[in-house]
């Protein structure tokens, strides 16, 4: 049976920014703004409508939008929802079809509110998937790639309005390499719509209803606030998550390059772990954790920082000396655990020599 079509609200804003964050694993971008400007569509009287991916006719057509480069970049140059909206309209024309839905490309941080903000400017009803149930810093890291889907074609628009459609591609790999370098040269910024994607495409080769998984940690973690409870502690209990690390920021390298954030976090640890370091590598978002020289975490697992206090994520671009900060993980998509999948997303995707052991493969049944 498919689930009913439903209209966010502001509340629901304000919790999928927070869900949307922690599914981040540090990268997508802060939501806090793409958050704001969907707020000022809501109240000029738009509608962001929720349907099921698996009420989508085979045929149906749909867009799937995100934005891509560097997250510091995107700090210094906000991108609104215009601008994303703009990279659809351009692919119908070169398609000569118009689409009749639209997806997001990623569920994690500002990336999912691109397919919210298009869907409210253009009047698209938005499907409740996304391509990578998390965030991932490129486009072969996607269930499009892992599906062997087409990668073409593709247009992207920057904040100036400079405007690239690509018609063709070898595979995701090399859509990946071109699409970057230009990323690069307008600024490790831009805002783009991929492959366009039939209804049967989404239905068996997306994460299913991850916009209403980040709604649902978005509400545990409002309703642990206004409980006084943990909320770090409600999300790992309620998503089957785990602890891994408790302590502060004591250093951050940090460097912006080739289109993406690179770099690596080191946390000294407090109660439970004091006494013990925990380091993280990321690009884009966190990748490899290690417990002093031992690996801890890999993709695809999420591995996501988060206040201790407040339960907030904390992004590559925002960590800073001194936060105090628990480190949680969270299941991956099955999709991504697969023998191909870890070809597109496990550690050696990232450069690492590492083979990929699920932190929850241990756990106690």
């Amino acid at each position: 049976m498919h689930r009913p079509p439903f209209d966010l609200r502001e509340r629901d804003l304000e919790d999928f920014a927070t869900g949307a964050w922690i599914l981040g694993t540090g990268g997508g971008g802060d939501p806090y703004f793409s958050m704001l400007e969907a707020k000022q569509h809501l109240a000029a009287g738009r509608r962001a409508t929720v349907i099921d991916p698996l009420s989508l006719p085979d045929d149906a057509l749909v867009a799937c939008v995100g934005q891509m480069g560097a997250p510091l970049a995107k700090q210094e140059k906000l991108c609104d929802g215009d601008v994303i909206a703009s990279t659809i309209p351009m692919m119908e024309e070169y398609l000569g079809r118009r689409f009749d839905a639209v997806m997001l490309w990623e569920v994690g941080g500002s990336n999912g509110f691109q397919a919210i903000l298009a869907g409210l400017l253009l009047g698209l009803p938005i499907v409740d998937c996304d391509a990578m149930g998390r965030a991932f810093p490129q486009a072969d890291m996607t269930t499009f790639a892992i599906c062997d889907l087409p990668a073409y074609p593709w247009t992207m628009v920057d904040i100036r309005r400079n405007r690239i459609l690509f018609t063709e591609a070898e595979d995701w790999s090399w859509m990946e390499r071109m699409t970057r370098r230009a990323c690069t040269v307008f600024g490790a910024s831009a805002a783009t719509c991929k492959a366009p994607r039939t209804g049967a495409e989404v239905k068996r080769a997306t994460c299913l209803h991850t916009l209403s998984r980040g709604l649902s940690i978005g509400r545990t973690v409002r309703a642990a606030r206004e409980a006084h409870a943990d909320p770090i502690a409600a999300v790992v209990a309620a998503e089957g998550g785990m602890v891994l690390f408790r302590g502060k920021i004591t250093d951050v390298m940090r460097r912006a390059t080739e289109g993406w954030l690179r770099g690596r976090i080191a946390i000294e640890g407090l109660d439970a772990d004091l006494g013990q370091t925990m380091a993280i590598d990321f690009q884009n978002e966190f990748s490899v954790a290690w417990r002093g020289d031992q690996v801890a975490a890999t993709v695809p697992d999420l591995i996501t920082l988060v206040d201790s206090a407040s339960g907030d994520a904390i992004g590559t671009e925002t960590v800073r000396y001194g936060q105090r900060v628990t480190v949680i993980a969270l299941p991956a998509p099955a999709i991504l655990t697969t023998p191909k999948g870890l070809k597109h997303v496990g550690p050696r995707a990232f450069g690492f020599d590492l083979d990929f052991h699920s932190v929850f493969a241990e756990r106690p049944a």
